[in-house]
C-alpha cells in the first residue's frame, strides 16, 4: 500500500445515507456502478447495508435468516468532497445524508465499531488473548470473560465465561465486547 492510498484511507469516514424504503440493494448496486464508471474507487471505498442474523421458528422448524439492521439506510466509507457528495446525492433512490439539514455527519469510531463495518483484522489490534472483556449485548450481556481466540475472517471472538460455576467458551461478534 503506497503512502497516498494510506492517507486516503485514513481521511475516509463512514456516512449514513437515507434511501427510499426497500431500495437499499438497488442504491448500493447503482452507487457501486457509478463509482466504477467514474473511476472513483480512490475516494469511495466501501458501500454496505448492515445486516443481522436471526432465527425464525415456524411450525416447530427453526431457520437461520438475515434481515436489514436499519431499513432504508446504507453506509458509505468515503472521503467527503464536492464530487463524492454529488455522486451520492444523485444516486437514484437516495433521499439524502443523515445529519442536520442534510449536511453529512460522519459516524464516530464508537458507532463504526458497534455496527461492525470496519476491517476485521484492525478490530482486534487493541485486544490480546487472555484479556478480560465485558459482553455489552446479546444473551450474555453484562458477563465478564477472558478472550480465548480470534476469528479474523468472521469478525468473531471466543470468550471464556464462567456460568453456573463452569467455564464456557462462547463465540461472539466483535461488536458485542468491550475491555473490562
Amino acid at each position: 500500500m503506497d503512502t497516498q492510498e494510506l492517507n486516503n484511507n485514513e481521511a475516509s469516514k463512514w456516512y449514513v445515507i437515507h434511501t427510499y424504503s426497500g431500495y437499499e440493494k438497488k442504491v448500493k448496486a447503482n452507487m457501486e456502478a457509478m463509482v466504477h464508471n467514474r473511476g472513483m474507487e480512490d475516494v469511495i471505498f466501501d458501500i454496505r447495508i448492515p445486516m443481522e442474523d436471526y432465527v425464525e421458528t415456524k411450525d416447530g422448524v427453526s431457520k437461520a435468516k438475515e434481515r436489514k439492521m436499519f431499513p432504508s439506510y446504507v453506509l458509505v466509507n468515503m472521503i467527503m468532497n464536492d464530487e463524492t457528495w454529488y455522486l451520492v446525492r444523485n444516486t437514484r433512490g437516495v433521499t439524502g445524508f443523515v445529519g442536520p439539514a442534510s449536511k453529512p455527519v460522519p459516524l464516530t469510531d464508537e458507532e463504526v465499531l458497534l455496527l461492525g463495518v470496519t476491517d476485521n483484522k484492525e478490530l482486534f489490534d487493541n485486544y490480546e488473548i487472555g484479556e478480560l472483556v465485558k459482553v455489552i449485548n446479546g444473551p450474555f450481556k453484562d458477563l465478564v470473560g477472558k478472550i480465548d481466540d480470534f476469528n479474523y475472517d468472521k469478525g468473531k471472538v471466543k470468550v471464556c465465561i464462567s456460568m453456573f460455576g463452569r467455564d464456557t467458551i462462547v463465540e461472539l461478534d466483535f461488536n458485542q465486547i468491550i475491555k473490562e
